[in-house]
């Protein structure tokens, strides 16, 4: 099975104009992804999709594979499936790599990639036990509630589920709460049906796009981490980052 690893960059950001050059002890953002996501063995290749001219040149100027996409597309999905028909659209399946994340480990690409031994497989992506009270009740991370099959049937910014007659503060001491981790893997003809669909209720009301595949009765199979994400959103986010690493 084919796999290729895309990595969504745009220039344009409100609050972080220009992330993907953003300079990491030496190296730019997109570079350190681009390195890092060749490591995952899985990977037959990896692409910058962007819709700037900067960020084609420089991925250009250290040896990438890249392709110019829409300026129009609304998610990092949309940018994929523009990316991989232009790139090779005999793909099997595509991993959607998160340009804001330097240090992401290749194994987490490595399981991703893993939840498609299974022909039935659709889509697939990873969470992460949550460990504190902070994450639980933070509205700014996506948690997750799996079925028995470890397939996500949903996601929230709220803390799902409320755990009736306890109290908040122990909540994690009778359940066991994921929170996701925004990698993806679509299979190529699955991906192209996803983002024919409109924008769902859920989608819209939670702000995130994996509600609509859920809501249109698309299987997302997951596995569990045990390593930290940490994203760039901001410019102050840099020294969280450099610390972590």
């Amino acid at each position: 099975m084919t796999f290729v690893g895309i990595i969504p960059a745009r220039y344009a950001s409100t609050r972080f104009p220009g992330k993907p050059l953003v300079d990491i002890n030496g190296k730019t953002m997109i570079q350190r992804v681009y390195e890092q996501a060749q490591k995952a063995k899985c990977l037959s290749a990896v692409v910058v999709a962007t819709d700037d001219e900067r960020i084609e040149k420089h991925v250009k100027d250290f040896g990438g594979n890249v392709v110019i996409t829409s300026v129009s597309h609304q998610s990092g999905t949309d940018r994929c499936f523009e990316a991989i028909r232009k790139f090779n659209p005999n793909t099997e399946v595509v991993i959607n790599i998160q340009g804001d994340e330097p240090f992401i480990h290749p194994e987490q690409i490595e399981m991703v990639a893993s939840c498609f031994t299974s022909k039935e497989t659709q889509l697939a992506t990873l969470v992460k036990k949550i460990n504190s009270n902070e994450e639980l009740f933070n509205t700014n991370i996506p948690k997750v509630v799996l079925n028995t099959k470890k397939e996500a049937i949903y996601f929230s910014r709220q803390t799902i589920p409320y755990l009736r007659g306890k109290e908040s503060n122990e909540w994690l001491s009778f359940h066991t709460y994921y929170k996701h981790i925004g990698i993806y893997a679509y299979r190529s003809d699955i991906l192209a049906k996803i983002t024919a669909l409109s924008p769902s209720q859920l989608e819209l009301s939670e702000s995130l796009e994996q509600l609509r595949w859920i809501e249109n009765g698309y299987k997302i199979n997951t596995e569990i981490t045990d390593f930290e994400s940490v994203a760039i959103d901001t410019p102050e986010d840099l020294k969280k980052l450099i610390n972590f690493s």
